[in-house]
């Protein structure tokens, strides 16, 4: 059975490099989906989705999100990693004070993870460009966010050191054995 292994933290913490760096060596990862959302809504002169329509925004990576479950679950795969889980929906929302569905809490009870590697944010390496505009310290926050929510939700989440990619990656392959 696959074990979908997710990557968290907040805006530029590495996340995306540290996947293309699984990928690279065979893994098999799934992108994060908000970028899609965000280009998409851009297409359609909305800049920031998430800044003018917060919920509508969700609930897209929402369903995005679950997609990325399911198909995970019917790959023949021993790992899959994803870039952001189904919680970190809700932490967002958290974040802003923004009410939302119950269904959003039903997903992060129902769809459940095997294993949470979190990325701690690191100043040097953060970045904003037209889908990341938050500050350094608005990461900070929201990271915190994010380790509450998916505590909340009965997960461990295990920090990946501050460290070249090379040295995270290997990292995360030493400790997959807590998946197993």
């Amino acid at each position: 059975m696959t074990k979908r292994i997710v990557l968290i933290g907040g805006p530029s913490t590495g996340k995306t490099t540290l996947l293309n760096a699984l990928k690279a060596k065979g893994h098999t990862c799934f992108d994060e989906v908000s970028r899609e959302v965000t280009k998409a809504a851009q297409e359609e002169g909305i800049d920031q989705l998430f800044l003018t329509q917060p919920l509508l925004f969700s609930e897209l990576l929402l369903e995005r999100r679950i997609k990325q479950y399911q198909e995970a679950s019917q790959l023949d795969q021993q790992f899959v990693f994803i870039d952001r889980g189904i919680p970190d929906v809700t932490a967002y929302m958290d974040f802003i004070g923004q009410d939302y569905p119950g269904k959003f809490k039903e997903a992060c009870n129902v769809y459940k993870y095997d294993h949470i590697f979190v990325l701690p944010p690191w100043r040097e390496i953060h970045t904003t460009d037209q889908e990341r505009y938050e500050s350094f310290e608005e990461a900070l926050n929201i990271q915190e966010e994010l380790i509450k929510t998916y505590k909340a939700y009965g997960y461990k989440p295990i920090e990946v050191p501050k460290a070249d990619v090379e040295n995270r990656v290997a990292f995360i392959l030493e400790n997959l054995d807590l998946c197993l």
